[in-house]
């Protein structure tokens, strides 16, 4: 239903956004004419106690108001009875085009004074242009948005009752796409588990040539095929044949080559999502919460600006309007060398794209990240500078790279080395998505000719064994679940967020960890719901919502299809009513019974001894987690003298092990207190507390004061006990697979972080 210039300027317009963040944004662009509010989300759902749709009814759904949305609701009616048009403008996908929806069923005004309106971006062209051109609800859009809810409300509403059933614990839930995630990260950790290291070895050579240059080459082939050395014994056959003074070591090839590096696609959901996480050290959830916000608008000058695009999309296409942007900035600011001869164009190699709307890129090519650096905080500057740099490289030329390679023989044996030197920047000048440090790239090779003869000096054989997968990280967890086809853009970070949150899932230094109730948990699934947890089948659920949206199929054809298959397994699960015991390798320290996962009535986990109700043994599961560090399997009664005193009597402390974790007792008073390490950093506070490492009611390390409640200072990673140079805040450390990173506690700082290796830090505490 379009609208044209004139009449969407007559009388005063009533216009709804999802969030409060944009109304500034879009109050700026629109005028007086237009009164902005929000639904805050959604405003109805499904009942939250029963399944709220007829199965025997076509699967009707019943929705209700959510009830802190009752008085949003009202406000929303009330002004919308005033206005001359409604405008519904709630975000560019299947969710919003629900939310809008719902918001329109609610409105008690006529349907001709309400009209749908979408932007992918917050800007004066983008907002005016869906004003003017308006239209009426997708309802095939709205369908697949509450198939999709239906389904997982079915999946949830049928599979928890039976997992509380065998595991005795009403506090766990399963859902329809989290619970494959889940499946992924177990299947990963039993990889890992059952994998056997191979050996093998590789020798390395440090030779000079004929001007007495030192450079290193590596051993590669034997006989001109690709050489395999399995153990010391091949190894050390090879470096006595190799020092033979009688072998002349000669270079025989010498291969000059240049190459093309291209640039890549600009960001979608999950590039942006896995790049913030390897770059700026961002997590899932933490990554689309910055994005949103750049998205929604930021204060500048002259008012909010929206900077981004919108941040939840699977396409790789950018409007033509941003493309000349893009040319124009780049022609200008770097000269006609760094722009492509055509316009680079990128197209989506996937299955499963909905192309709904464009890629990730800033809204105003020429607003650089420098140019409003003093308006954004130390985050959103970072993601914003990401974007703009992967948006403006992906439209620039590409890189040439002179590659040589020079292959030196000795005898049967045949060794190399090579090095690489960008000769023309291009794209990399903005943007370098390789791993490699382009700086490092090049071997500091020195000049070799064919026939050079060279002299050896030194071999190097080194041992290595082969490494298992990596455990998922949140980013990696992403590129899986997108190369499947499970879940869509607006869904990662929730998938991400729920099987962490229900206790499943556990992050350490980045990785995911399956907890052991997480493991039993997608274990029992498995077994019952084959179907249901296959990757296949859940990537297959995501083309029919998708061919709903698009007209292709019927949404309840699509449900009932589903229920008919679904509902037998669930029947033969219930009649399965045995009970399943989740034992842990602790040993009861009082009776030597296995001990076994419990839940409480509240939810909290503990370890609770198998041989209840005879012996009543519980004990912390900060145990079983410091068991699992040590490899022990009984946990110690002993003890422990500390060197602290008592803060009431001034006696001795020993450390205790009770149900709750560590403690610590005074040998007089006997007055006890919770345990926590200290770090002896100083409190920068109250300048009177120490930092202490504690654990959270869900299990999460965290450093707090040891004067808490009176102060309440908290970190997330442990203090070094420096301080930052730039902000005066207490560095902090983690752990990371390549070594530790240091950096500032105060996340608005602009500290850069350090790494230090794991070989540099293992010689330090040497």
């Amino acid at each position: 239903m379009a609208e044209t210039k004139e009449s969407a300027k007559k009388g005063k317009a009533l216009l709804i956004v999802e969030s409060p963040a944009k109304s500034k944004t879009i109050k700026k662009i629109l005028g007086d004419s237009f009164q902005i509010e929000a639904s805050y989300g959604h405003v109805r759902n499904l009942p939250t106690n029963t399944l709220g749709f007829d199965v025997n009814n076509g699967f009707k759904p019943t929705f209700e108001i959510i009830p802190e949305k009752r008085a949003v609701v009202k406000k929303l009616n009330d002004l919308a009875k005033k206005a001359d048009k409604v405008y519904l403008a709630s975000d560019p996908d299947r969710e919003g085009e629900a939310i809008a929806w719902h918001v329109r069923q609610l409105l008690d005004i006529p349907e001709n004074k309400i009209f749908r309106i979408e932007f992918n971006e917050i800007t004066p062209k983008a907002v005016k242009y869906a004003v003017e051109n308006s239209r009426t609800i997708d309802m095939d859009m709205v369908q697949a948005q509450q198939t999709r809810q239906i389904l997982d409300k079915l999946v949830g509403y049928k599979l928890s009752p039976i997992l509380w059933q065998k595991l005795g614990n009403r506090h766990l839930s399963a859902g329809r796409v989290q619970s494959v995630a889940l499946r992924m990260i177990c299947e990963r950790e039993e990889e890992i588990e059952a994998f056997v290291p191979v050996e093998y070895w590789s020798i390395s050579a440090d030779m000079t040539n004929p001007s007495g240059q030192q450079f290193s080459a590596e051993l590669t082939k034997c006989k001109d095929k690709k050489i395999e050395i399995k153990n010391q014994a091949e190894a050390d056959k090879i470096v006595q044949y190799l020092q033979n003074p009688s072998l002349n070591y000669e270079v025989t090839k010498v291969t000059n080559k240049e190459t093309k590096r291209k640039p890549t696609a600009p960001f979608i959901t999950s590039t942006l999502q896995r790049e913030a996480s390897s770059k700026l050290g961002y997590g899932v959830e933490r990554t689309m919460q910055i994005a949103q916000k750049l998205y929604e608008g930021i204060e500048l000058e002259n008012g909010a600006v929206g900077l981004i695009t919108y941040m939840r999309t699977d396409s790789v296409r950018i409007s033509d309007d941003a493309q000349n942007a893009a040319k124009d900035f780049i022609l200008k600011n770097y000269g006609e060398k760094y722009y492509p001869e055509t316009p680079n164009v990128y197209v989506k190699g996937k299955q499963n794209v909905q192309d709904a709307h464009e890629a990730i890129r800033p809204s105003y090519p020429e607003r650089t990240p420098e140019s409003i650096k003093q308006y954004l905080s130390a985050e959103q500057y970072k993601l914003y500078k990401l974007i703009w740099n992967k948006f403006m490289s992906s439209q620039m030329a590409n890189a040439i790279v002179a590659n040589k390679t020079v292959e030196i023989s000795a005898g049967d044996y045949t060794f190399r080395t090579g090095t690489s030197k960008i000769t023309f920047d291009g794209f990399l000048k903005l943007y370098n998505d390789s791993e490699e440090d382009d700086a490092d790239m090049a071997n500091k090779m020195p000049d070799l000719n064919k026939g050079d003869k060279c002299e050896l000096k030194k071999l190097d054989p080194k041992q290595h064994f082969t490494q298992p997968p990596p455990r998922y990280s949140e980013a990696t967890l992403v590129k899986a679940l997108e190369e499947y086809g499970i879940g869509r853009p607006s869904t990662y970070a929730s998938i991400i967020t729920k099987i962490q949150t229900r206790g499943y899932v556990d992050k350490k230094d980045k990785a995911l960890f399956p907890t052991l109730l997480g493991r039993t948990v997608s274990k029992q699934l498995v077994a019952q719901f084959p179907e249901i947890m296959d990757y296949k089948f859940t990537a297959g659920m995501e083309t029919k919502l998708d061919n709903i949206a698009e007209k292709k199929l019927i949404w309840n054809k699509v449900l009932q299809e589903f229920y008919d298959r679904f509902m037998p397994t669930v029947l033969e699960a219930v009649k399965d009513t045995g009970r399943i015991t989740i034992e842990t390798k602790v040993v009861c320290p009082n009776c030597g019974r296995p001990m076994a996962l419990r839940t409480s009535k509240t939810g909290q986990q503990f370890l609770g001894c198998t041989g209840y109700p005879e012996c009543k043994t519980i004990l912390s599961m900060n145990v079983l987690a410091e068991m699992e560090q040590t490899g022990e399997t009984q946990p110690s009664n002993k003890p422990q003298e500390l060197e602290e005193k008592c803060t009431k009597c001034g006696g001795s402390l020993v450390l205790k092990s009770g149900p709750y974790g560590k403690y610590t007792e005074c040998t007089e008073c006997k007055d006890r207190k919770p345990y926590h390490r200290s770090t002896g950093v100083k409190c920068p506070k109250c300048g009177e507390g120490v930092i202490e490492e504690k654990r959270s009611k869900k299990g999460l390390i965290f450093f707090g004061c040891s004067k808490y409640p009176d102060c309440d200072f908290v970190l997330w990673n442990e203090p070094t006990g420096d301080v930052c140079p730039e902000c005066g805040a207490l560095l902090v450390k983690r752990e990371t697979q390549k070594g530790t990173v240091i950096s500032c506690s105060n996340r608005s700082c602009i500290h850069k972080q350090q790494l230090i290796p794991k070989e540099e830090a293992e010689d330090q505490q040497a």
